[in-house]
């Protein structure tokens, strides 16, 4: 069969109509929808906010708890000048009865809690005969401590709701021991992994899903927490080398795990750079 040329041209024109066909129906693509009230420890930076602000895109009320409260306020200004709905905590996770008072306010504000985020952390990394107690001290108190006064302050209110979620960030480095320097954070994430999985088997009878999120190398403040500066440059140059992924790669995942029908649960995600080793 040959083609006339009026047949040429009129496949000519169909061609760009049919992909700006396609291109609108990606574009009409919609967003999630959760309408749900969510509190995040961790928000006034790196992925605690880039949480908070896509759930709050995708429809849910926020509470951001941070000890930065002039960034979570300006957070919230900018949640709320986009239409979202959301309010900030001042709450150093350390201290059990702030984050009691955090989880009131969320509930004073929305009337419930339904998700609970323990983003809160912090990653001091050093070789182990340094013998940085203080910054041992302080990453248990943060990392272990804080998260398990985040499960004690909101748990109650989701066993009476006979609903919830509690999401937990881990790390690739509570699966793989990083030696020499990361020996005591990654003793404090893989406190966290057992935590989490328990909380998991005691909990999922009671209609409360638990998720724990493992990243790997993401752009946040996290590898300047260390006191030593060669621990600092070091980090510096092994996130930059394997092209560490943006917060919102995180809070992406997180989001799709809370998405999820309430029979479905995301027991675990792992995410790091495609160049990332482990």
């Amino acid at each position: 069969m040959t083609w006339s040329s009026a047949d040429r041209c009129l496949e000519r024109r169909k061609e760009p109509m049919t992909r700006t066909l396609e291109a609108a129906e990606r574009r009409q693509v919609t967003m999630p929808n959760i309408d749900k009230v969510v509190v995040v420890t961790g928000a006034s930076s790196g992925i605690g906010q880039s949480t908070a602000r896509l759930l709050a895109r995708y429809g849910a009320k926020v509470v951001l708890g941070a000890r930065r409260k002039d960034r979570l306020d300006a957070a919230v200004k900018e949640i709320s000048a986009a239409g979202g709905k959301a309010i900030s905590v001042a709450v150093d996770v350390t201290k059990r009865a702030e984050v009691e008072a955090l989880i009131r306010a969320a509930i004073e504000s929305f009337g419930r809690v339904d998700v609970m985020v323990n983003d809160a952390g912090i990653m001091a990394i050093a070789p182990i005969e340094a013998l940085k107690v203080e910054e041992w001290d302080r990453m248990i108190d943060v990392n272990i401590k804080g998260l398990l006064y985040g499960v004690a302050a909101v748990l109650p209110h989701l066993l009476k709701q006979k609903s919830g979620h509690i999401i937990n960030l881990a790390s690739v480095f509570g699966i793989k021991v990083f030696a020499p320097g990361g020996t005591a954070y990654c003793a404090t994430k893989s406190a966290v992994r057992a935590l989490t999985e328990g909380l998991r088997i005691e909990l999922h009878s009671k209609n409360i899903r638990c998720t724990m999120i493992s990243p790997g190398a993401v752009a946040t403040e996290l590898p300047e927490a260390s006191s030593d500066e060669a621990t600092r440059k070091n980090l510096r140059e092994f996130y930059k080398s394997v092209l560490a992924i943006p917060a919102e790669s995180i809070a992406k995942a997180i989001a799709y795990a809370i998405e999820q029908p309430a029979d479905v649960e995301i027991d675990e995600i792992v995410i790091r750079p495609t160049a990332q080793d482990f």
